[in-house]
């Protein structure tokens, strides 16, 4: 198949929705198929593109046997809603331009969501190209962000929501990432038989649960230390000041001298949690780090004693955070610092791989601490008992075959569709020569149907 992946985050950003798409297009391409990536500039999380990407409209590149298309877009390093519009504004106008004039016809598109406001060029391609498209829904827009206050002008939210149920609406099939997604799809009267199932994925193979003790704790001094590891994206939704808080608590606790935690994030705001451990007069307990390379990522993981989840109380239940399945895949336990009904919570519970203790609460999630802290056999059942969910129900392989399994379901019965209105085209064609055929009013309506599908 041609496969065109319309994705905003790729490779060479480290975290989020850019190394999951870039496994899965990497993946396919591996299998056979011909793929072409549409996506930005790099420039997550800094917000700033990415060095040797600076000053270009478009640019085009090979990885791994994929073509890659990039597109100028409108970043500000201060996120807000004008510069959010003004960055997906820029991507959808780009990233159009640029698909039509790369004369590639696909069999079938996937488009990841976020951003929103690209589903308006990706629906348009989709008539043009008279293809299927794939909606991957990597977050529920405008919910999640009006439920945490990120979004209160009532008109913004008017314009996102009429936006989501576009997207919803024109995507052929859609995939979501968890069960909770499922439930607010439906929902929202989304049909059944449109939404399927597809986890986020981990490359077993590549996170794996290696010796504790390697070059990340020698680098940063951490041998005989209990390490108590946060890595990833650090915004308004996940409050890692709980961490600091909770590191605070255990500063004069007797059995707590080995503790040590250790932040890895985006260097701006492990800037601003530099300056409230000051304020705060946190002790060096909390050590704060820049994000690593990818390749550091396996053994950063398997450094930790015990890696955290972190969300404050008002993120809403279906947000899954993608660090969840490398977490279960390192062999480490999780200690989810989340509202209890969410999926993130509903996730450690069905693998048995860790604690969820109540979100933005220092005194919980120290005490958790802790507790595993003090039983190490039992922190390493945990570990054990993710490991074995990672690979049993997060697999890259298992992931990888649902979509193309989808692909090659959406695109069969997309040519099955096409042959079947030529074919009713013809006969009409025939009849009005003054030929016996005819088609009979049914025939005509079916045709009619058949032509909307493909729109």
């Amino acid at each position: 198949m041609k496969i065109l992946i319309y994705s905003y985050n790729y490779h060479p950003e480290p975290i989020g929705i850019a190394p999951l798409m870039t496994e899965l297009a990497e993946g396919l391409a591996q299998r056979g198929h011909e793929v072409r990536v549409l996506t930005g500039m790099p420039n997550y999380p800094e917000r700033q593109i990415y060095e040797g990407y600076r000053n270009k409209f478009y640019c085009t590149e090979t990885i791994n046997g994929v073509r890659i298309d990039r597109c100028y877009v409108w970043i500000r390093p201060k996120p807000g809603l004008v510069t959010r519009l003004a960055l997906d504004g820029s991507f959808a106008c780009t990233s159009f331009a640029r698909a039509l004039v790369n004369g590639w016809r696909p069999d079938v598109m996937l488009m990841t969501s976020p951003p929103l406001a690209a589903t308006v060029p990706a629906a348009v391609l989709r008539w043009i190209y008279r293809c299927p498209l794939v909606l991957s829904l990597q977050d529920i827009l405008p919910e999640a962000a009006v439920h945490t206050g990120l979004i209160t002008n009532k008109r913004a939210i008017q314009v996102f929501e009429a936006l989501e149920r576009f997207a919803y609406q024109k995507a052929t099939a859609i995939g979501a990432i968890a069960e909770g997604f499922v439930d607010n799809l439906r929902g929202k009267g989304v049909p059944a038989e449109k939404i399927h199932l597809i986890p986020n994925w981990v490359d077993v193979n590549f996170i794996q649960p290696l010796p504790k003790q390697n070059s990340f704790r020698d680098r940063h001094d951490l041998q005989g230390k209990f390490v108590v590891l946060y890595s990833g994206n650090i915004a308004l939704t996940q409050g890692l000041e709980t961490v600091i808080d909770a590191a605070k608590l255990l500063d004069h606790h007797p059995e707590a001298n080995q503790i040590q935690f250790v932040i890895v994030g985006e260097a701006r705001a492990i800037e601003k949690l530099r300056t409230y451990c000051r304020e705060n007069a946190v002790s060096d307990r909390v050590m704060l780090l820049p994000f690593q390379p990818r390749e550091v990522l396996p053994e950063m993981l398997a450094a930790a004693d015990v890696s955290l989840i972190v969300q404050r109380c008002n993120v809403v239940g279906f947000n899954m955070p993608s660090k969840t399945q490398l977490i279960l895949a390192s062999g480490r336990p999780a200690i989810a610092s989340v509202p209890a009904h969410g999926t993130a919570a509903q996730a450690i519970r069905r693998s048995q791989a860790g604690l969820v203790v109540e979100p933005e609460s220092p005194r919980s999630l120290a005490d958790a601490v802790l507790y595993l802290a003090q039983d190490p056999e039992r922190a390493d059942h945990l570990g054990q008992r993710g490991r074995q969910h990672a690979t049993e129900f997060y697999s890259f392989e298992a992931s990888l075959d649902r979509y193309e399994q989808l692909f090659q379901s959406l695109t069969t019965r997309s040519v099955s569709v096409s042959v079947s209105v030529s074919v009713s085209a013809a006969v009409g064609a025939i009849a009005e020569d003054g030929s016996p055929a005819s088609l009979s009013p049914s025939a005509n309506q079916s045709k009619s149907q058949e032509s909307q599908r493909l729109m």
